[in-house]
């Protein structure tokens, strides 16, 4: 892709507010259009209006957590095919197997390594999962 194109879309959904800047940050540098949501309810709120391509999405938020949010996406026939990217502190293999029982394609932990992150999204977004 050529600089000063526009990539695919991506949501970012967590309540941290410094983990949405630093991954609005990485996203940004890499060209993807980066939507933000704090909670789940507002990242469905988003999807519904401005469907991305990829949601990166934290486990552990209040009102709704991720598994949750991951599974009213993949109800949603409109929503098969946005790739769903955990990116949690819940990192047991019962927490994984939880995040791929509810849709999700790649389950990352943090802390992560940016570089990793963004050769994840750019091989969700090249190749599917």
């Amino acid at each position: 892709m050529q600089k000063g194109t526009t990539k695919s879309r991506v949501l970012i959904v967590d309540d941290e507010p410094n983990i949405l800047v630093a991954l609005e940050f990485l996203l940004n540098k890499e060209g993807y259009e980066v939507l933000k949501a704090s909670n789940g309810l507002q990242a469905l709120e988003i999807i519904e209006k401005q469907p991305p391509r990829i949601v990166v999405l934290d486990v552990m938020m209040p009102e709704m957590d991720g598994f949750e949010v991951a599974r009213k996406i993949r109800e949603e026939e409109n929503n098969q095919d946005i790739h769903i990217i955990f990116l949690t502190a819940k990192g047991t293999d019962a927490d994984r197997f939880e995040g791929y029982a509810n849709g999700g394609e790649v389950y990352l932990t943090k802390p992560f390594d940016n570089e990793d992150f963004i050769t994840t999204v750019n091989e969700v977004i090249e190749f599917g999962v």
